[in-house]
């Protein structure tokens, strides 16, 4: 009888990631998900298909998969009761509802006798290991051995996925699109068990160092390109095309190279200065594939998550000041983010975008860098940063500077 992961969320990168690293491992993959379409299209097909859109692209076939409803509670813990591992790829804003099935199935677990169950966190959150820990312990009674049972596995997601057109998910709602990389980087500390023989799987020692790679170099050098690349060009649709035009590359690669400067003073065992080249020449490599069809729209969507203090573009800024790196380009591109006002393909803003244009755009770049961003004022290199922000986001227009 095959392994079975279960795999909390069949979204982007529940499907084209995790279950098709696992299943290629030989496991049974075992969805947990809420929209029945999507429950009732595994059960029937018991496979599904990734394109890789890359050169040179391909088609992958995932099989032995089935999926089961997450609001069906006792069902979910009895699949996490007899599962060999775990996974979750829900988004950080579904993430504490899944919380109560996590917690049935580990009671329900361990008053079997099961030994840990590892939990793969792919949720390109930091800490997400800690937030997760004290959503349990709020569920678990006071002496469920919460340091012993689940393992708590953080990820660096790097797996680019774009949008799928409406026309693209009606020819096949269970087909995902993707770009060839498949590197799972995880916590080798956060396994209770071996670590899982599935190829792809990077673990690695200390985790949190690649995390903020992909934060703040990764995530950092994407959003760059898009909103400087928005600002540039309103009515731009792809990132390649941002990518196309040698003053955005130049302003993400740039930005990047501040943050990898700043990373290898704060990680100096794990990260060089040669390594950090390879990494961003590869990053913007993948940026530039027209194949995948990712736009400026899906980068650079949800500006007040990305212009929270610990994201992306404000917690790349605030390692800088804490490693003494100049970061001009990523001052810039915060500024251009304040600016970014891009629709999807039926010209519409993200809903989290439109409310951030009413309640906080009208009240200027400085409320919205202290209300949102959290820089603070009264700390002289954030006041700097602040001016600084404030000077280039007047210099900017939709037009283009």
């Amino acid at each position: 009888m095959p392994m079975k992961l279960l795999q909390f969320g069949a979204g982007n990168i529940g499907r084209s990631f995790i279950g098709q690293l696992f299943s290629r491992a030989g496991y049974e993959v075992v969805f947990v998900e809420v929209q029945p379409e999507m429950i009732a299209l595994l059960n029937e097909r018991r496979r599904y298909r990734v394109e890789v859109e890359d050169d040179p692209p391909a088609t992958l076939w995932v099989e032995n998969v089935r999926a089961v409803d997450g609001r069906d509670l006792p069902r979910v813990a009895a699949e996490l009761a007899s599962a060999d591992i775990a996974g979750t790829a829900v988004g950080t804003a579904a993430l504490p509802h899944i919380l109560p099935a996590l917690a049935a199935g580990l009671r329900l677990r361990r008053e079997r006798g099961g030994g840990p169950l590892d939990v793969i966190l792919c949720e390109n959150l930091r800490s997400a290991a800690a937030t997760v820990r004290e959503g349990l312990a709020r569920l678990l009674p006071p002496d469920f051995p919460l340091d012993e049972c689940p393992g708590l596995v953080e990820t660096s997601i790097g797996k680019m996925v774009p949008i799928m057109t409406a026309a693209r998910r009606a020819e096949d709602p269970l087909a995902v699109y993707a770009e060839a990389y498949n590197t799972l980087i995880c916590d080798a500390q956060g396994f209770r068990n071996p670590v899982p023989r599935v190829p792809g799987l990077d673990p690695k020692q200390n985790v949190r160092a690649y995390v903020d790679r992909k934060s703040f170099i990764h995530n950092l050098g994407h959003a760059v390109t898009a909103y400087v690349g928005f600002v540039r060009d309103p009515g731009m649709v792809y990132l390649w095309e941002a990518v196309a035009r040698p003053e955005v590359r130049a302003m993400a690669e740039g930005a990047m190279w501040e943050s990898a400067r700043a990373l290898i003073r704060e990680y100096p065992e794990e990260f060089g200065e040669e390594s950090q080249r390879d990494h961003i020449q590869d990053l913007l490599r993948r940026f530039a594939n027209r194949a995948l069809g990712d736009t400026v729209f899906r980068v650079g969507r949800d500006l007040p998550r990305k212009l929270s203090p610990e994201d992306r573009l404000i917690g790349a800024l605030l390692l800088d000041l804490k490693q003494g790196v100049p970061a001009p380009n990523t001052l810039l591109g915060i500024a251009a983010a304040l600016r970014f006002r891009a629709r999807d393909d039926e010209g519409r803003l993200y809903p989290a975008d439109a409310q951030f244009a009413a309640e906080w755009a009208p009240k200027g770049p400085e409320a919205i860098l202290t209300g949102v961003c959290g820089l603070n004022p009264r700390v002289p290199a954030e006041a700097a940063c602040i001016r600084e922000v404030v000077a280039s986001y007047g210099r900017l227009s939709a037009e283009g500077a």
